[in-house]
């Protein structure tokens, strides 16, 4: 056989081999099954241990509602986007993830909004949460976090009082110490303490890092000097001075 025809038996051979690949994997996908379902769902609540404000049943009724449960559903009929968009919307959800195993199982894997800080005001009670939303108030929300109370609107409550609340929570120091705040007006902001102690009068938010150093150097150095005068008011608005009223 002379080199030419070996050379064309040989591609023939291969472009047989090559049809016959191609003709197995395209009978092989038309007869995949098509009838396969879901055979369980499972949600991983990520930070449960510090915290658990939705249950599953809460989840499992809001896919009830929108007509989107996936056990025992064909896998495609499944949407896996619409489900973690429904999950995202609970109150209680921060981030949602669903996804499908190689096993038919549905999973979703998620984390809860974290109080940062509770408003009280006469006509309305909520959370800021880490993210500086609004979060609502329920009777399972029980993180111990900064009370605000006074004349607050949502936009002082997410910024400037977020801010002071997240500083708070790095400093257990004033942790320990502030019980919660009172609002007047922007201008005139008080600090209310843990126990028998005089209530702060810290004027506007701004520089409330130094104003509160000045005041730790006067409980640790000067407060026992002064024990017996029973003020019920310190002003740390002035520059340089702790100010005691009775």
């Amino acid at each position: 056989m002379s080199r030419t025809a070996h050379i064309i038996w040989v591609s023939i051979g291969l472009a047989i081999t090559a049809g016959l690949l191609i003709t197995a994997a395209v009978w092989g996908y038309k007869m995949r099954p098509t009838n396969e379902v879901c055979m369980s769902m499972e949600y991983i609540i990520e930070d449960k241990s510090e915290r658990l404000y939705v249950t599953e049943s809460e989840l499992q009724q809001v896919l009830r509602e929108e007509k989107i449960e996936p056990v025992d559903c064909s896998t495609e009929q499944i949407q896996l986007h619409k489900i973690e968009k429904a999950i995202a919307r609970h109150p209680m959800v921060r981030t949602a993830e669903c996804y499908m195993t190689p096993r038919n199982e549905v999973k979703v894997r998620l984390t809860q909004r974290v109080p940062l800080l509770r408003v009280q005001v006469p006509d309305n009670t909520y959370f800021i949460d880490t993210d500086r939303k609004v979060m609502q108030a329920r009777a399972i929300v029980r993180d111990s976090v900064l009370i605000v109370t006074g004349t607050v609107g949502v936009q002082s409550a997410s910024h400037q009082l977020a801010d002071f609340a997240a500083w708070l929570q790095k400093e257990p120091y004033w942790q320990e110490k502030i019980h919660h705040v009172y609002v007047q007006n922007p201008q005139m902001v008080y600090l209310y303490l843990k126990g028998d102690q005089p209530r702060v009068v810290l004027g506007p938010m701004r520089d409330y890092k130094r104003k509160l150093a000045k005041l730790r150097i006067f409980f640790e150095n000067g407060a026992e000097a002064t024990k017996d005068k029973h003020y019920t008011e310190l002003d740390v608005r002035f520059r340089g001075q702790v100010i005691g009223r009775y």
